[in-house]
């Protein structure tokens, strides 16, 4: 965890998603991993979720204003493209439902999830959530990231710390955004 306290209130959560044993599907676990060597806000914490979902959506539920997730993405990019997606404009007038999945929590049912413990308790769901995603190379069993998702890490990682950046000590910009590095293979 890196940060402590918040600063007016706020607090970010960055959550580093995948499976370490499926080769880039470890891509938001890495992240996470060098994220704690970097000089974050405050009321910034980075957590590794790995495959922990419903941890995550439990979490959650703590009071976030900013979520963000670093999660392998599938886009049809070339490998280690980097996508910076808000979700709250992809989500928008989607129906979802919340599927209690332990072994298959995928970011959009850990938020689907939220939705619905948030509607049974009160507590409120993060304002802003944004995905730092990467275009894997390879999800088959296996560790280690594949050499163009590797190459990326760094990338993502500034991605994530502009966004925290941007969210301190509120979130400016446009409402829907959708940005992409490509890091040569």
């Amino acid at each position: 965890m890196t940060g402590t306290g918040g600063q007016a209130g706020l607090r970010t959560l960055v959550a580093g998603v995948g499976n370490v044993f499926l080769g880039d599907d470890g891509f938001g676990v890495e992240v996470a991993r060098r994220l704690r060597e970097v000089p974050l806000p405050g009321h910034v914490e980075v957590v590794d979720v790995g495959v922990r979902g419903v941890h995550l959506a439990y979490q959650l539920l703590d009071g976030y204003d900013t979520l963000v997730l670093v999660d392998a993405t599938c886009r049809g990019s070339a490998p280690g493209t980097l996508h910076l997606l808000d979700v709250d404009d992809a989500e928008e007038g989607r129906p979802v439902a919340a599927v209690l999945d332990g072994h298959r929590m995928t970011p959009d049912a850990v938020l689907a999830l939220l939705a619905t413990l948030c509607s049974g308790t009160g507590a409120a769901r993060p304002r802003r959530v944004w995905v730092v995603g990467c275009e894997p190379a390879t999800v088959e069993e296996g560790i280690g990231l594949s050499a163009p998702v590797a190459a990326a890490v760094e990338g993502a990682v500034r991605m994530v710390v502009e966004v925290v950046t941007e969210t301190s000590p509120a979130p400016s910009g446009p409402a829907h955004t959708e940005r992409e590095e490509h890091t040569p293979c």
